[in-house]
């Protein structure tokens, strides 16, 4: 079977030489990330040119701070609500600078699965010291853990 319309196997440039099972040296199809470019003008400092990254960067350090002071559950609301605020922005913005990765959609996608999941994993934890009922109760999550540590 042959891989193109035309009869000639598929990566082959030459029609004598077979087609190399081998990735190529030099990849010609990869596309740059949609949001890849600058978020300000050319001519604006470096952090203005940047300002979505340090957005969600700075939110996610003062999530990281209140976990560290021993906010736990508060910390990790912050943090899920700046990976929701990323995706939000790399939706909205046309140009997010180094916040785009991937193409847009999986970007919003990772971006906004992770942070919701965060978000659910800090309303439904059980701080140990002060003792404080959790925000979201998860019918299964009791039995699932007597399953798996007790």
């Amino acid at each position: 079977m042959n891989g193109s319309p035309n009869g000639s196997p598929q990566g082959s440039e030459d029609p004598a030489q077979p087609a190399s099972r081998r990735f190529p040296r030099v990849t010609r199809d990869t596309a740059r990330p949609e949001g890849g470019g600058r978020a300000a003008p050319g001519d604006a400092p470096a952090p203005a040119r940047q300002w979505p990254m340090l957005a969600v960067l700075s939110a996610t350090a003062a999530g990281l701070l209140l976990t560290a002071l021993d906010y736990f559950r508060a910390g990790c609301l912050v943090i899920g609500v700046a990976l929701v605020v990323a995706a939000v922005l790399r939706r909205v913005v046309p140009s997010v600078g180094m916040l785009a990765v991937r193409s847009r959609f999986t970007d919003m996608v990772t971006y906004g699965l992770l942070g919701m999941a965060i978000i659910l994993l800090a309303l439904a934890v059980e701080p140990v010291w002060p003792p404080i009922a959790p925000l979201l109760k998860v019918p299964f999550l009791e039995d699932a853990v007597r399953f798996t540590l007790r």
